[in-house]
């Protein structure tokens, strides 16, 4: 799968969860049934994944995690807030760039429509 249908495909299952728990929960639990529901659809699935700073050829451990990758491509932050803040897309281009990755998307669950609360980010 390409970048654009894996995208597809997370925010398909996010939906999905979203239409069965509705907002106001906490994170954890919506990360907990989006791991669930992205293993179902058959994709390859990491659930707080640590992410080491390597400087001068030394990995330091920051306490960074990364709430899901999907297919060793996709960076998935979860939120569940009142609305997304700069900080909350800072944190996702840091893990984008450490990782080395493309793609992420920043996923707030605290919103009427999911759909709202969705922004993908390529670097």
């Amino acid at each position: 799968m390409n970048n654009n249908e894996l995208t597809k495909t997370i925010i398909g299952a996010a939906i999905e969860v979203h239409r069965s728990l509705g907002p106001g929960l906490l994170e954890s639990t919506y990360e907990a049934c989006l791991f669930y529901e992205i293993e179902q659809s058959g994709l390859y699935v990491e659930k707080q994944v640590e992410l080491p700073v390597r400087y001068k050829n030394v990995h330091l451990e920051i306490g960074y995690k990364i709430d899901l990758i999907i297919e060793n491509q996709i960076i998935v932050e979860l939120k569940s807030v009142k609305e997304l803040l700069p900080i909350h897309t800072a944190q996702l281009i840091t893990y984008l760039k450490l990782s080395k990755k493309s793609v992420g998307l920043l996923v707030n669950f605290n919103e009427a429509k999911l759909i709202d609360g969705i922004k993908r980010i390529v670097k």
